[in-house]
């Protein structure tokens, strides 16, 4: 077990309680949710600048990295449509555009085809990460300036299109027909 790959892990672990917390009203949550919130984003750029300047890349760690960034995001974005911050409708896309993408990805690997995230697609993550970040220190918090957090929404809705396109563009052709 690598340190970076315990990063990963502590991601995946950190869910349940971001969960609790970011459902449950006390004194403090909003901010309590934000630090974890923020710890457990923050691994996701450590544990792989790490795993590459220590030499430490491992299958594992390639494996669950973007299934804990998944985990992490697809499980504040249901928590905050629960707790009425997200429209459904919206939190629908974005997790459906992950689902696709990802089983875009898994059939292309069938076929040899690696795809590596995008800039588009990097792009819409650090749009979320902050977005959520936003979202969960609420209007109560940031008052006047929750706009911004409305706007980074709508932001992530456009660019998670624009990139899940993207990817069908520019590897769909690179596909055999027998998927």
């Amino acid at each position: 077990m690598t340190f970076p790959n315990f990063l990963t892990l502590f991601r995946i672990i950190s869910i349940p309680a971001l969960v609790i917390i970011l459902l449950t009203n006390f004194q403090g949550q909003a901010w309590i949710a934000f630090a974890l919130w923020c710890l457990s984003t923050s691994t996701d750029t450590l544990d792989g600048y790490l795993a590459r300047r220590r030499k430490q890349v491992t299958i594992f760690g390639q494996l669950l990295d973007p299934i804990a960034d998944k985990l992490l995001i697809l499980s504040a974005l249901i928590c905050l449509v629960q707790v009425g911050r997200v429209p459904a409708w919206m939190a629908v896309i974005i997790i459906g555009r992950e689902f696709a993408v990802t089983g875009f990805r898994a059939i292309a690997s069938s076929q040899g085809l690696h795809i590596k995230a995008s800039w588009l697609g990097k792009m819409k993550m650090i749009l979320e990460t902050i977005t959520i970040a936003l979202i969960i220190l609420g209007k109560e918090i940031l008052g006047n300036f929750y706009f911004i957090a409305n706007v980074g929404l709508w932001a992530v809705i456009f660019i998670s299109i624009v990139s899940a396109i993207e990817y069908g563009w520019r590897y769909v052709p690179h596909l055999s027909n027998q998927s």
